[in-house]
């Protein structure tokens, strides 16, 4: 039976050999499956660690999995039953998953392309997200005065030092095309440093110096003060444009390259083809691109910002509310990124964006629903959403990432998705009437919007009030109505109440007072002690002989120096882990305190000899349940401490976790004192 994360995950999923390929993102697993039908869904979403999962057009399908993804995704790489075949995960760094040999809906071309979005941007996040951040400095330094970062003699006023710090973010959105074709380019499966290397074109020296050049005719634009320049190559017209931060160009070059690309890779045989077709696809496309692509890019992207510039000036409330009204649902199917590249469009040909500012109001929105869900859970005890919604919470309002609030919790309890759209109703009013009494909210960078981005935006004070409407009235719905359904509420109850009464009193203090469940019904009882699972000697955590339980880094608790091999379980609930090995038990209690009790140091190494289970993974024990027997004389042949470690491994997560001092204790002594 599959036991770790990665291992259920692999098994619901349909097995290895149902794996094409495997990707990642900042909080998704991206499956490309052989056969997505076999996908058991409900499995899949109630794997310890998934936030939810998606199922896409075709074979695609996706697991959130929050910020540990890296971790998850890594795991399920190394485990050896992905290392053979053709079904070795591919890495974000590898080429990108084989194109679906059979595609299903009406809609499957319009799935690949949203596809095709994602993936060129997808990688870039961190880069813009650290940009972002890098500008948000800058913004404090400007509004308090101490660095004039937006004068217009910035090397004069502000000193070349700062002008060098503005470097650091200006060099992401002025190469960030180059970028983009790189990724794009790996989407369609085409050498990216192909894609890369044409788009680099427009960014040498010589190209840019063509301005000057004495056949380049420049003329003034009045409407936007720019100069326009045509050169003459070959004799034929040129339009010379800058495209730095244009993403429009290479995404629509790299889709014209990957045809170009393909055919050169049928005419020349594969001896020569590493040579001849890098050759010719930069011989053909650096010309294509810089006489048609290019000016066709530039005017699209700043077509669709123009129309979306009237819409904001003509009737700004109407665009305000709508922005964040709309995110709700696009952002759930990955349809967000085109109006992400409208924003990187905005920022490169206007200098500024619009956009993100309402959009600020949907993710602080958002943020508030999670926040009520995180009190609203608190009083009722339910540990699991508690621990999510933290989470959640965190990475939201630091990094501005929405999809752990909603894959974690939003789409699995209905009733939050029309409170959270209230609070971005009224975020999106006060952003539309305030924005036009005083001035639109504008950006000149491309920020994730958490707390800490609040700065690049101006007016930054009509952007604050807005996300804070937005913040409290999403939260405040939340909490006055509950996130839960009825029906979800009383099965909630009655399942604490089913816990309270298997629990016995060697694992509640007689004096456990019942705790109100929300919503009136029920009662929980909470665990107080942690007891001896094995008879011995306690002795305090620092002095157990393994740096990690010494650190306390997997939680609080105590050594026992066994004097006798029968471990029984020291708490009431489910047993989550049970290795082969005979060696660990983690415990979950119904309250949610998690017990890890590790049987000796390093004798996972001992392969189960010298264990001998009595329970399995998945059982339910009562305290005083007997879970294995142990030889510790064959353990300490063996050259191993036979110590056993017991640690509530969520901590950080309860009121208090008291460890007994040392003593000798016999199985059923209290060694911890917990306070949920």
């Amino acid at each position: 039976m599959a036991s770790t994360t990665a291992e259920q995950i692999v098994e619901k999923v349909g097995g290895p050999g149902n794996i094409s390929s495997l990707t990642h993102c900042a909080t998704r697993l991206r499956f490309e499956l052989k056969d997505a039908s076999v996908v058991d869904q409900k499995a899949v979403e109630s794997i310890p660690g998934v936030l939810g999962a998606v199922p896409q057009s075709g074979d695609r399908y996706q697991v959130v999995i929050g910020g540990a993804v890296a971790n998850v995704y890594a795991d399920i790489t190394n485990l050896p039953s992905m290392k053979g075949g053709g079904n070795k995960a591919a890495s974000d760094a590898d080429v990108k998953a084989a194109e679906r040999a059979k595609a299903r809906g009406k809609v499957a071309w319009l799935d690949a392309f949203f596809e095709y979005l994602s993936n060129s941007f997808r990688p870039l996040l961190g880069v813009l997200l650290g940009s972002s951040l890098i500008i948000a400095i800058a913004a404090v330094l400007d509004a308090l005065s101490i660095v004039p970062f937006q004068g217009v003699d910035r090397l004069t006023a502000a000193g070349a030092t700062w002008v060098f710090w503005d470097s650091m973010w200006k060099s992401v959105l002025y190469f960030l095309p180059i970028m983009v074709a790189y990724n794009a380019a790996k989407a369609l499966k085409v050498d990216p440093w192909i894609g890369g290397a044409v788009m680099a074109a427009v960014f040498t020296p010589d190209f840019l110096s063509l301005k000057g050049a004495a056949t380049t005719i420049c003329t003034k634009n009045p409407t936007l003060g720019t100069d326009q320049c045509v050169a003459q190559i070959f004799g034929l017209p040129m339009q010379l444009n800058d495209y730095g931060g244009q993403v429009f160009v290479p995404l629509i070059m790299v889709a014209v390259l990957a045809q170009v690309y393909r055919l050169l890779n049928k005419i020349f045989p594969e001896n020569v083809q590493m040579v001849f077709v890098p050759f010719f696809s930069l011989l053909i496309m650096v010309p294509v691109t810089a006489f048609l692509i290019g000016p066709l890019g530039i005017w699209l992207g700043s077509a669709l910002g123009a129309g979306l510039a009237w819409l904001n000036n003509t009737v700004p409330l109407l665009f305000a509310v709508l922005i964040p009204m709309i995110y709700p649902f696009l952002v759930p199917l990955g349809l967000h990124w085109p109006l992400n590249a409208l924003m990187l469009s905005n920022i490169s040909t206007l200098g500024y964006d619009f956009i993100q500012g309402p959009m600020g109001t949907w993710n602080f929105a958002c943020f508030g629903a999670t926040a009520g869900v995180l009190v609203v859970a608190s009083r009722a005890r339910d540990m699991e959403v508690r621990q999510t919604a933290i989470g959640a919470l965190a990475a939201g309002l630091l990094g501005g990432i929405s999809e752990p609030s909603l894959y974690g919790i939003h789409l699995r309890y209905k009733r939050i998705y029309p409170r959270m759209l209230v609070g971005c109703a009224v975020g999106g009013v006060t952003i539309g009437i305030l924005g036009w009494m005083f001035g639109s909210v504008k950006t000149g960078a491309f920020a994730f919007t958490s707390l800490l981005t609040i700065p690049v935006f101006s007016p930054m004070w009509i952007y604050a009030i807005s996300i804070a409407a937005a913040f409290a009235t999403a939260m405040i719905l939340v909490i006055a109505s509950d996130y839960r359904t009825p029906e979800q509420r009383a099965e909630f109850a009655a399942l604490q109440a089913e816990g309270s009464a298997d629990v016995g009193p060697a694992s509640v203090a007689p004096a456990a007072a019942a705790a109100p469940v929300a919503g009136g019904v029920g009662t929980l009882v909470a665990t107080r002690r942690v007891v001896a699972p094995i008879a011995g000697r306690v002795v305090p955590l620092a002095e157990v002989n393994d740096k990690v339980f010494a650190s306390k880094a997997l939680g609080d608790g105590v050594g026992i120096v066994p004097s006798d091999g029968h471990v029984i379980a020291p708490v009431s609930g489910v047993l989550v882990t049970v290795p082969d090995s005979g060696h660990a038990f983690g415990i979950k209690t119904d309250d949610g305190v998690e017990v890890l009790v590790h049987v000796g140091i390093d004798t996972v190494q001992l392969g189960g000899k010298g264990f001998q289970l009595d329970v399995v993974k998945d059982q339910r024990v009562e305290v005083g349940d007997l879970m294995a027997r142990v030889d510790l004389d064959a353990i300490k042949e063996a050259g191993f401490d036979t110590t056993t470690i017991v640690v509530v491994i969520n901590t950080a997560a309860l009121k208090s976790v008291t460890p007994a001092g040392a003593s000798d204790v016999s199985t059923g002594d209290t060694v911890i004192d917990v306070e949920a």
